[in-house]
């Protein structure tokens, strides 16, 4: 139902108009994009998400992964992941984060975090980073800031800041 395919520069109006609609202009105020701010995703693991074939296909889902330091230890995070509201629980994000942590896992990252819905990125194993252990660039709902193992054992010891990548 879904292709998946790797984020190309042509796509990244349809991202952003993706984006807008998913998201709104408060997408900008989050503490989430403060790590976006001056950095780059992970060109490997950003993600499209297309429906239909020839003159019908359409783009309906996006995500991407950024790198980041997880209490000074390299990782990634995870979003924004936005799909078409008429297609929301059909299963095109999950399929994207599916691809998109075995595909950080085979590059080697170990860690991940997102700040999102807990009941819906469990479906993909991620939960709840235990209350004090992590702050972000800004205010976020500690039950919202979840994590995310790609190698067992991963977390461990881990705690601090989340910030940017040195550059």
């Amino acid at each position: 139902m879904f292709t998946i395919e790797n984020e190309r520069p042509e796509h990244g109006p349809a991202i952003e108009a993706l984006l807008d609609l998913s998201f709104g202009p408060g997408r900008y105020a989050k503490a989430a994009q403060r790590l976006r701010e001056g950095n780059v995703a992970v060109p490997e693991l950003s993600y499209v998400a297309f429906t239909g074939e020839g003159d019908e296909r359409r783009m309906v889902g996006a995500l991407s992964f950024w790198p980041i330091l997880i209490g000074g230890r390299p990782g990634l995070m995870l979003g924004p992941l936005a799909v078409e509201p008429a297609l929301r629980g059909k299963g095109c994000g999950i399929k994207m984060m599916e691809k998109g942590l075995a595909d950080a896992k085979a590059m080697g990252y170990r860690l991940v975090i997102l700040v999102g819905d807990a009941p819906y990125y469990a479906r993909v194993g991620f939960g709840p980073v235990p209350p004090g252990r992590l702050t972000m660039p800004g205010p976020v709902d500690p039950t919202r800031l979840l994590f995310r193992e790609l190698d067992i054992g991963a977390f461990i010891g881990v705690e601090g800041a989340i910030t940017k990548p040195r550059t």
